[in-house]
């Protein structure tokens, strides 16, 4: 009994008794265990919720991809590009925009041969529906040639915008100058993947009725969100409104 008091003594002395010890110990555990299912249920929402993040990640990814910008051209604004080539020729195209901007294109209008272009003036005319939709030309010189295959067959533009679907190919003493005020490079990459985000529809509609699957717009998305007025929003976002 004297030895139970000493060890109640020294158990007092300390401010715990043996209840103490164990009503703790109890309150510890039950601590640990609910931890242990609050993690459980943590884990199962963050594994709930990353099929979502990466969509959002892919989405974000898709974008910018879907308008292609090739290295090694100078783009303008309009939506045109430039090929410096040697003996001051620059071949020049529309760029992956301004295809899926306008959609289809029954006919492309091109200067004659011998013609002068001036930078950021009138290049040349898709034909939609009997609609024609000028171009501005990223470079300033004279006409030497132009791609009788794709006035043949315009079907090209959309098949291979930078490559067999090139328009025509100017002659000026200028080109390298002229690529001073086009953008290449990282510039074009951030001005492409921004290009989404001007599309404004006449009419208040939103991307969303442009969306597919995946989150990218469809071809011909000025006809979408313009309707009847499909044209005005095609010079608007091609620079030539005026035109």
């Amino acid at each position: 009994m004297e030895g139970i008091l000493e060890m109640e003594g020294i158990l007092e002395l300390e401010g715990f008794s043996l209840v103490d010890i164990y009503s703790t110990k109890g309150i510890e555990y039950l601590i640990a265990v609910i931890a242990f299912f609050g993690f459980l249920a943590l884990q199962r929402s963050i594994m709930k919720s990353a099929p979502v993040r990466e969509k959002a990640r892919e989405l974000h990814a898709g974008l910018p991809a879907w308008f292609r910008v090739p290295e090694g051209l100078f783009y303008h604004q309009g939506h045109g590009w430039l090929r410096p080539e040697p003996g001051s020729i620059g071949v020049v195209g529309l760029d992956d925009f301004a295809r899926k901007l306008i959609g289809k294109v029954d006919a492309v209008e091109l200067p004659a041969v011998g013609s002068r272009l001036a930078q950021g003036e009138k290049g040349w005319s898709l034909v939609v529906d009997s609609e024609r939709i000028p171009m501005l030309s990223p470079v300033a010189g004279e006409v030497v040639e132009v791609n009788r295959e794709v006035l043949r067959s315009p079907e090209i533009l959309r098949q291979d915008p930078y490559g067999e679907g090139w328009l025509l190919k100017v002659k000026s003493s200028g080109v390298a100058s002229s690529t001073r005020n086009l953008l290449v490079g990282k510039l074009a990459r951030d001005w492409m993947e921004n290009v989404l985000d001007k599309l404004h529809p006449l009419h208040g509609e939103n991307l969303g009725p442009v969306l597919q699957d995946g989150g990218l717009p469809v071809e011909g998305i000025a006809r979408i969100l313009g309707g009847d007025q499909w044209v005005e929003l095609a010079k608007t976002h091609l620079l030539t409104e005026g035109e």
